[in-house]
């Protein structure tokens, strides 16, 4: 295996392939870089078992990609990332000499590193999945950013650490939840698919990483695996096994109450509270009527804060509702900014959050019952 190829090109491929790697590598093998080299391109892949990703180089101008011999390496990714990063040159060769041992030379350096043969690396399963339909790279981004905040960091249910993607006819509805917050986006898409998998937030993240200024991207799902298409790159992941809760339900038809105000400033005000913690959490209070709408927080230990909302707009009788400062925090920050609403039911009834006229997101608070 002999090549040699633009230094600052490699390092970014090499770079998006390492993010699926995991320092805690059930195999030996997935804690490097797999490089396959034929006579017209370079695939590198890095695995964790759980995420794979896929990245293929084919010759032009940019990257500079000239290939001088065929053959396949697996390299430690830490270690050939920091080489390749600090290497000198504009151009690197990268030549395996004898079975394993590889050499990386620059202008004036070189490099001999032990690789691992790449018939040591377990086999990967890229074929793609039989569902398939390409979505816009911005709304795409929306999605992940607008949903992966609200899923649960806890093991105890493990689809709850999963966005779930739904797809009946020509909409597409992926939904967040923890159990005490909701995060729902609707996306219509061309195509008329029906399938309803649980993607691990992990794995979002890093497609959200690794999309850049492409225009479009094209998801292929079925019951075992999500691939995302990316240019010339594949995210693969498992789904995570088992029913995701019945959603729609917790979200209220109808509503008594609702509050409008500007997002800056509530997420300034929330901002000012959220040192006032009780036991870690900080914890909001609004009382709402129709002349007056107060934001207030209060601890034993601490002390507390009370600030009015000026410009904001109540329509209802006079109301109190207490709730995680984060949750709301949290949901303003993922949604556009301008003009909020809140629909509220009740003082203990889960209330929304949208932007006003955009229906395409959806965030729930489930309120807390506070004693002060």
């Amino acid at each position: 295996m002999n090549f040699t190829i633009s230094k600052r090109y490699f390092y970014e491929k090499l770079s998006v392939v390492a993010r699926a790697i995991s320092v805690f590598s059930p195999l030996p093998a997935f804690s490097g870089v797999k490089i396959d080299v034929s006579e017209t391109s370079i695939v590198l892949t890095g695995s964790d078992s759980d995420i794979s990703i896929r990245s293929t180089i084919l010759p032009d101008e940019e990257n500079k990609l000239q290939i001088n011999d065929m053959g396949s390496i697996v390299i430690e990714a830490k270690y050939i990332l920091e080489i390749v990063r600090k290497i000198e040159g504009d151009i690197i060769e990268i030549e395996v000499l004898d079975d394993t041992l590889t050499r990386i030379s620059g202008t004036n350096s070189q490099f001999k590193i032990n690789g691992i043969k790449s018939t040591d690396y377990p086999a990967i399963d890229f074929t793609q999945p039989r569902e398939t339909f390409d979505i816009s790279s911005e709304i795409l981004k929306e999605i992940i950013t607008q949903t992966c905040f609200a899923t649960s960091d806890r093991e105890t249910r493990p689809v709850l650490t999963g966005v779930n993607f739904s797809c009946h006819d020509q909409q597409l509805q992926c939904v967040a939840t923890d159990s005490y917050r909701l995060a729902k986006k609707t996306v219509d898409i061309k195509d008329s698919l029906s399938f309803n998998i649980t993607i691990p937030s992990k794995s979002l993240q890093e497609v959200l990483k690794s999309i850049g200024d492409e225009e479009t991207v094209t998801l292929y799902v079925d019951n075992k695996k999500a691939q995302f298409h990316i240019d010339h790159t594949i995210i693969q992941t498992r789904l995570i096994d088992g029913a995701y809760p019945e959603t729609n339900r917790l979200i209220p038809s109808d509503y008594s109450y609702e509050l409008r105000i500007d997002s800056k400033e509530l997420l300034n005000a929330i901002d000012r509270a959220s040192f006032i913690k009780n036991d870690g959490v900080y914890i909001i209070k609004f009382t709402l009527d129709e002349n007056e709408c107060v934001l207030s927080s209060s601890s034993a230990e601490v002390g507390s804060s009370l600030e009015v909302l000026s410009n904001a707009q109540f329509q209802g009788n006079r109301l109190t509702v207490s709730c995680n400062g984060r949750y709301v925090f949290e949901a303003l920050k993922a949604l556009k900014q301008g003009e909020i609403v809140f629909h509220l039911c009740g003082e203990m009834k889960p209330f929304t959050i949208h932007t006003e006229g955009d229906d395409s997101v959806l965030m729930l608070v489930v309120p807390l019952r506070t004693y002060a």
